[in-house]
């Protein structure tokens, strides 16, 4: 079978049509039909989830703007010509006044002219565990706008929050993100296995000018193959690092080499008559004084908008006070306040985070879309539809290849023993390795392998040359 339902196909040389290359090769020459072979092993079973993933990814980098529109009056509110805001103190209280279920659990100020308060809420009656329930308050008036829960440090809201879990699991929960680990677990090895194909070809048979058919649709596919490859390999790594079981490796050697992101203890610096307010959250007179201290001794240490405010857990616990800008320049300090004498007592900056905890940073928010703002999601919408037309191309060549009726024209098995052994062997351990600490792809790797010799063993014994 041909190698066609992958993101980059191969070319229509001759080791597609005839017997696996003599034991004499050595090098590209031996190893290309491997990777052709591994193409069309990824092309068959790994594009539908890469497909999956492309479309909700497509959907995710929308919503940004989507949610925009959807919550305009909750999220904006006409500034006049009076832009004194009310102390948070005073929006805290008007929001508990129209919502008293649950605890207060944090407060996002307004970060910019005609933009509402957040406070937020947990433990509110119909709203899930791991979400809060945001209350919109204009920070002119004391007005509430409405409340909608929220998901995440990046303040998803119900649609961005649907599509969100669409894309990470279907909605299946953790069986669900299964899927989204094994797309991301091989992204990484077709675009870049694919992109080395690509470049071994013979200029003349990659040039577009006067093809038809199947050839011109491989050209097209090979093309935008090329330059996306890039970007499909950056959207591979950065998604395996948040990933079930590749992300805990990835987590465990971070730590190994003490690389893990810092966090502030949040402990407060003494005690005294009001070092147990906040705790309870309750967003009652003393909290909400005691939220206008911490937010002014937060800004005298350079905090500039937008921050987020948490009250304290316990009485032995401060206030924290973090900057939640995830657009570039990234704005992540964060301080501890002491509820007590409203003194800072603990400062983490961005700047000294470990190399390895910023490079994690910088990638999770470059593809969720955040770090370059609407640059960055126009990018990742480019990303989607290529991902999406090389794979419908892909089968477009399988179909024009094979008239649809059979595999189309031979890809012989038995490809990885015609591969040197001073190739194959580091190959093997590295693979060996690789799959150790990326799962999804060293057991389906393994499974690839298997029935591979398996199904070329049955037509050996058959007694006559078997193809895919």
């Amino acid at each position: 079978m041909s190698a066609e339902p992958t993101l980059l196909a191969p070319d229509d040389g001759q080791e597609t049509q005839g017997a696996p290359p003599s034991a004499g090769r050595s090098g590209w020459a031996s190893l290309r039909p491997l990777v052709l072979r591994l193409h069309f092993y990824a092309g068959v079973f790994i594009a539908p989830f890469l497909l999956v993933a492309a479309t909700t990814g497509l959907l995710y980098a929308c919503s940004y703007q989507a949610e925009k529109i959807v919550y305009s009056h909750e999220l904006s509110v006409p500034v006049g010509e009076n832009k004194t805001e009310l102390p948070i103190s005073e929006q805290v209280a008007a929001a508990r006044e129209a919502h008293p279920e649950g605890t207060l659990s944090a407060v996002r100020p307004s970060p910019e002219d005609g933009a509402t308060t957040r406070v937020l809420l947990s433990g509110a009656p119909g709203v899930d565990a791991d979400k809060t329930l945001a209350v919109f308050v204009n920070p002119y008036n004391g007005e509430v706008r409405g409340a909608l829960e929220q998901y995440g440090s990046t303040g998803a809201l119900p649609l961005r929050t649907w599509i969100d879990e669409l894309h990470r699991d279907l909605h299946l929960g953790e069986t669900g993100r299964l899927y989204s680990e094994l797309a991301a677990s091989w992204l990484w090895v077709i675009a870049g296995g694919g992109l080395v194909l690509w470049f071994a070809r013979r200029r003349s048979q990659r040039k577009l000018r006067g093809s038809t058919g199947r050839r011109r649709t491989l050209s097209l596919h090979g093309s935008v193959g090329v330059w996306a490859a890039g970007g499909l390999i950056f959207l591979s790594a950065t998604g395996l690092t948040w990933s079930a079981y590749a992300g805990q490796s990835v987590g465990d050697l971070r730590e190994a080499i003490g690389q893990t992101t810092p966090a502030l203890t949040a402990t407060a610096g003494g005690g005294g008559e009001h070092a147990g307010h906040g705790g309870s959250g309750s967003g009652g007179a003393a909290d909400g004084v005691w939220l206008d201290a911490v937010l002014k001794a937060a800004r005298a240490e350079g905090l500039s908008h937008p921050v987020e405010v948490v009250p304290p857990a316990d009485p032995s616990s401060a206030y924290v006070v973090r900057q939640i800008q995830r657009s570039w320049p990234e704005k992540q300090d964060s301080v501890a306040v002491d509820p007590a004498t409203g003194e800072v007592t603990e400062v983490l900056r961005f700047s000294d985070y470990p190399v390895l905890a910023k490079l994690t940073r910088w990638g999770i928010d470059a593809h969720t879309g955040t770090l370059f703002g609407l640059a960055n999601q126009i990018a990742l919408v480019a990303l989607a539809l290529c991902l999406i037309l090389m794979i419908m191309w892909g089968y477009c060549m399988w179909w024009q290849r094979g008239r649809g009726s059979s595999f189309g024209r031979p890809l012989p098995r038995g490809a990885w023993q015609h591969v040197p052994a001073y190739v194959v062997v580091p190959l093997m351990a590295a693979i060996a390795v690789l799959g150790y600490f990326v799962p999804l792809l060293g057991i389906p790797l393994a499974a690839f392998l298997a029935v591979d010799i398996v199904l070329g063993e049955i037509a050996y014994r058959r007694g006559r040359r078997d193809y895919a």
